[in-house]
């Protein structure tokens, strides 16, 4: 994946058409996620689109820990692109890493909320408490 502030750079130089195409290739790039895994359980509640989000833990490495990695998916393919640009933020670090990242700060040079529609956007929140509260029982 690659890094949000070269990311950025880029989505900064485009239109809004082309921003739109970046977010859905951006989406395109996320790992697969099984369907099996495409349950209730897996739901994001509060977003106008289906968003699935499921951790799943990497072994600990030379000392730094266990590190979650998240599988997620839409079925809307902008919103998967919003998903990829969360993931950035946070996937492959250690819960205590991603209870101290400031995803919304990251976020926030994309200005989402007004590059988009209010419905592609308001599940941010609910998706990005999910995460904090995923590696908060982790030991985050």
């Amino acid at each position: 994946m690659r890094a949000i502030a070269d990311l950025h750079e880029e989505y900064a130089f485009l239109d809004a058409d082309d921003r739109y195409r970046l977010l859905i290739d951006l989406g395109r790039e996320l790992e697969p996620m099984p369907d099996a895994l495409k349950t209730d359980a897996t739901l994001v509640r509060g977003c106008s689109a289906a968003v699935w989000v499921y951790p799943t833990v990497l072994d600990a490495d030379s000392g730094h820990g266990q590190r979650l990695h998240f599988l997620a998916d839409s079925n809307a393919a902008i919103t998967k692109g919003i998903i990829a640009l969360v993931l950035l933020t946070v996937q492959d670090r250690t819960p205590e890493e991603i209870g101290a990242a400031d995803i919304e700060g990251a976020l926030a040079p994309f200005d989402l909320r007004n590059q988009l529609s209010s419905n592609r956007t308001q599940g941010i929140p609910n998706m990005i408490a999910l995460i904090r509260e995923t590696a908060r029982r982790y030991g985050g």
